[in-house]
């Protein structure tokens, strides 16, 4: 199976499908995953194929290491246009995540001040104070929902979390008053015997009811583009997905498509 671990914390940049020149921050293990959900398209493996011991790098460290990046990268002239915390798994589940993003406000105000920091998160921590409050530092607080129904969630997405719920979910991310950005991605396919595909009707119509009810500034629509732990999923056509972001489009909400 080929996956994709980081195995530093600061990597690339690399150019995004959906955000340019991106430079990553991986706040989780270096050799293994850390992760709240266990996707079945996650481009880094299963969690359990991954598990690891490795202590996660503490604020002074993921400090150190981007501010020597981002030296570098200046030094060299490099275009960067986004910093975006993602890697191994959950960037929030890190105990020193709201002083982590405190300094990297810091850092990029200092050596990238265009730059935009991004933080893609898959929302379960996002009813903790704590971190409700430091995604709203941020530029792009990245949300994800893949479903309306639980029991697709709990197909494709797999929360570790018994509780968890879309319902749940949908009234956490109303807290950010239309202030950040939805990610879905979405995918079609067999697992474990049983039929996954989120782009039915059925299933766009219940996702738009809820794209409409949160109105966020952007909603970005994506489908699988490196190799998946499930061997037997299958991308969206770009076609379908332009299909899907217009009809977001006519809520009066901007898209990004990347097929």
């Amino acid at each position: 199976m080929s996956t994709i671990l980081f195995h530093e914390i600061v990597y690339g940049p690399v150019h995004s499908r959906r955000m340019g020149s991106s430079l990553g921050v991986n706040l989780l293990p270096y050799d293994g995953k850390l992760c709240s959900f266990d996707c079945i398209y996650c481009e880094c493996g299963f969690n359990k194929d991954f598990r690891t011991k490795t202590k996660l790098p503490d604020r002074e460290n993921v400090r150190a290491a981007l501010e020597d990046k981002l030296q570098s990268l200046q030094k060299d002239g490099v275009k960067l246009d986004v910093i975006t915390f993602a890697g191994n798994g959950e960037p929030t589940m890190h105990p020193q995540f709201s002083g982590i993003i405190d300094d990297t406000n810091s850092l990029r105000d200092t050596y990238y001040h265009e730059a935009k920091i991004n933080v893609l998160t898959n929302g379960m921590n996002v009813g903790k104070q704590s971190v409700f409050e430091t995604l709203q530092k941020v530029d792009n607080p990245i949300l994800k929902l893949d479903s309306a129904f639980d029991e697709t969630v709990k197909l494709i997405d797999r929360p570790n979390s018994p509780n968890y719920s879309v319902a749940k979910q949908v009234e956490l991310y109303k807290k950010f008053n239309g202030n950040f950005v939805l990610q879905t991605m979405f995918l079609k396919g067999e697992f474990e015997g049983q039929r996954v595909d989120n782009s039915t009707e059925r299933e766009v119509s219940a996702w738009l009811q809820l794209v409409r009810e949160l109105n966020p500034r952007e909603v970005m629509i994506y489908t699988i583009d490196r190799e998946t732990p499930a061997k037997q999923l299958e991308k969206v056509s770009v076609e379908e997905l332009r299909k899907i972001a217009d009809r977001v489009g006519e809520l009066g909400i901007k898209t990004n498509v990347a097929g």
